[in-house]
């Protein structure tokens, strides 16, 4: 089966391409000094926290490599938690511990590790190996989400994760991603998860993909995506268009989760976001970033902007 599609193909589909994306919307509408609020996950969770937007609660923070000797203490009481390099990139360094036997720690994949594994691994993040230019780094580490049971059955030993595309405050495309055991229980398109294209109207399943191809159901689950409709889904919206006015960013991906108590919660923002979004969704980002900067007069409030984007790029439904 040949994948090929001409040019002049994706310019119908309106298929925005990588030229375009850095050229006419990234350069154009994300001030380079800006970059940094969104680079840096600590910068981006303590500017959530000062704007009233939920964030997973922070434990401590890493920043010397003599400190890791130090760190087996600090874990002592922390049955379950995420470690995350601070300008980490593509879900690269992030480790989740699902718990505890004896002094190992136990990662979602079940896998277990030695408290010297786990130093290492501290190091390593410290050290740069995972960081966005190979530069220092800081660790993170961050409460275990109870990600919400409806979605158990719908993501491999991780937890599911939602990526909204916000362009001057409109959220304009969506998706969900769900781990499989391809990626290794990440949610990370790129190593396997499967991207979920969402109706930014109601938050339904539009379609599934893995690798760009499409699925009906989970590879390792079975169970079917067309039963997705996600929960909050106005509230993520809101969350997610109110990153516009947090960063100063014009164009912007926002990746929340969302927690069985604690509701939707902002992961990190990503000045750059990619361009997969388009094929789970099965539908081009141009046209819908295009008739947002034609409009003659913006809405001010979030409210008005969400309302307009659920009406302006929300799924025809057909009548019962």
């Amino acid at each position: 089966m040949s994948w090929f599609i001409s040019p002049a193909r994706l310019r119908e589909l309106g298929i925005l391409g990588m030229n375009c994306r850095n050229i006419d919307f990234i350069s154009r509408y994300n001030p380079r000094q800006l970059y940094t609020l969104v680079d840096d996950k600590l910068k981006t969770k303590q500017l959530a926290r000062r704007n009233g937007i939920p964030v997973p609660p922070l434990r401590f923070v890493v920043r010397e490599q003599y400190r890791i000797r130090q760190v087996g203490r600090w874990f002592d009481n922390l049955n379950g938690f995420a470690v995350k390099p601070t300008k980490g990139s593509g879900g690269r360094g992030i480790l989740i511990i699902k718990g505890r036997d004896g002094e190992a720690f136990v990662k979602s994949s079940g896998v277990h590790l030695r408290p010297e594994d786990l130093k290492r691994h501290l190091s390593n993040i410290l050290a740069g190996l995972y960081s966005l230019a190979g530069t220092p780094d800081q660790v993170m580490v961050e409460e275990l989400i109870s990600f919400d049971a409806r979605f158990a059955n719908y993501s491999y030993e991780g937890a599911p994760d939602i990526r909204v595309i916000v362009f001057q405050g409109y959220p304009v495309m969506a998706m969900l991603r769900l781990a499989t055991r391809a990626s290794d229980g990440k949610a990370n398109l790129h190593q396997g998860a499967v991207g979920v294209g969402l109706d930014i109207a109601t938050g339904r399943c539009l379609k599934a993909v893995q690798y760009s191809r499409p699925l009906s159901v989970h590879p390792d689950t079975g169970c079917a995506f067309d039963q997705i409709e996600l929960p909050e889904w106005p509230e993520i919206l809101r969350l997610a268009a109110r990153c516009n006015e947090m960063t100063g960013l014009g164009y912007l991906g926002t990746d929340f989760i969302l927690d069985e108590k604690r509701g939707p919660l902002l992961l990190e923002l990503n000045a750059r976001p990619g361009l997969a979004i388009q094929v789970a969704n099965g539908s081009g980002l141009l046209p819908r970033l295009r008739r947002i900067e034609q409009l003659r007069k913006r809405h001010v409030r979030v409210e008005d902007r969400v309302r307009f984007a659920m009406e302006a790029f929300g799924q025809p439904q057909l009548a019962p």
